[in-house]
């Protein structure tokens, strides 16, 4: 009878290890190992201001890492949609720098780190017009007088 208090015990202290490590392993950010995820990285920082205070515009910035994956010298602005207000340009570009900052460093992995060191990266940060609501067809709703 002995054995069968043992199992029980082995199967929790099995399952308590697995989801210990677990934790510890989803605790450590996921090395970027491509510059699809690198993209994929920035954009998931991205937040763009909310539309009452600025217009949709898209804006692109040019931006160096280094192997350790934080920036190297001045992310440059290099393109914005044409036609945008001086305020609207305004709080895109804090929202970029906001992102750069809630984002690096970045965990590169060691061979990305030695190929991207000090290459300019062109990201761009689209914020689009929703398309507009269509107006329901109230067909159905017109009461008809005899």
């Amino acid at each position: 009878m002995r054995p069968a208090l043992r199992k029980p015990s082995f199967w929790f202290a099995t399952a308590l290890l697995w989801l210990v490590s677990d934790v510890s392993a989803s605790a450590q950010p996921q090395q970027l190992d491509t510059l699809k995820d690198v993209f994929a990285k920035l954009h998931s920082c991205w937040r763009p201001p909310p539309g009452s205070n600025a217009s949709p515009l898209d804006i692109t910035v040019v931006v160096s890492f280094n192997r350790e994956g934080a920036i190297l010298g001045q992310p440059r602005i290099t393109y914005e949609t044409a036609g945008a207000g001086d305020n609207d340009r305004i709080a895109y570009r804090i929202a970029v720098m906001e992102t750069l900052q809630r984002c690096t460093p970045l965990p590169f992995t060691e061979g990305l780190g030695g190929a991207i060191a000090g290459r300019p990266l062109a990201v761009t940060f689209r914020a689009r017009k929703r398309p507009p609501k269509p107006e329901e067809k109230r067909a159905w709703l017109i009461q008809k007088i005899l």
